[in-house]
């Protein structure tokens, strides 16, 4: 599975990357994106970064 950060909704707010950053982190730009594969370890991190993001941008997807 991968997550993925629909950039042009996303308002920088940080709470993806400081929620799961083994996963989630800024572009050059201040706009997260999702680098890190998600797997059994860090699921539930990325699904609360998914849950919690105020502007619904993050999808989990196979």
């Amino acid at each position: 599975m991968k997550a993925i950060v629909n950039q042009e909704g996303c308002i920088s707010c940080g709470l993806c990357v400081s929620t799961c950053p083994e996963v989630f982190a800024f572009d050059e730009e201040g706009i997260a994106v999702a680098n890190g594969q998600v797997d059994d370890h860090n699921y539930a991190a990325v699904e609360s970064a998914r849950s919690a993001c105020p502007v619904a941008v993050i999808d989990i997807v196979d």
